[in-house]
């Protein structure tokens, strides 16, 4: 069986102090049967500034990825301070929208420096779910990367 804790100190990561909401919404929500919400969560940093700008434009597609990849870690963060324990984690589906330039279109390559970390953290039967990347000319105070994601509690089903 895996061990997420093992694998993000093998991998030299650490979760960070869950993001503060940033208005009125709840981080996440339950529904269905074990199923849960994470509202949108961005390259916020507690001691630090949010990775803001347009892939394309401000940033490169690397830097871009290191985004998406710290947007996974909050939403680790915030998801390990609900329910306790990744490890009873699989994650369903994947929302990110990207700050683009107009002339960018590789949303998608972006997406992979969250999609990778999951890969490396959860293995593939939890952690490559669904995904979309959808590139947007805004997001909240100029970040670069904005992340849902739905989740399965996997210590409530029955698999």
């Amino acid at each position: 069986m895996k061990d997420v804790y093992a694998n993000l100190a093998r991998l030299g990561l650490e979760l960070p102090e869950p993001p503060p909401r940033g208005g009125l919404y709840t981080p996440i929500r339950t529904f269905g049967r074990g199923l849960a919400w994470c509202s949108g969560v961005g390259p916020t940093r507690v001691d630090g500034p949010a990775v803001t700008g347009a892939v394309g434009a401000d940033l490169t597609i690397e830097e871009a990825q290191e985004a998406a990849k710290l947007s996974m870690l909050n939403i680790l963060a915030i998801i390990e301070r609900e329910t306790g324990d990744l490890n009873s984690i699989r994650f369903v589906k994947l929302l990110g929208f990207v700050r683009s330039a107009d002339d960018f279109e590789q949303q998608p390559a972006v997406m992979n420096g969250a999609s990778q970390l999951l890969l490396d953290v959860f293995g593939e039967a939890d952690g490559l779910p669904s995904r979309s990347a959808i590139g947007v000319n805004q997001l909240p105070g100029g970040i670069c990367v904005e992340i849902e994601a739905v989740f399965e509690r996997r210590d409530e089903v029955e698999l």
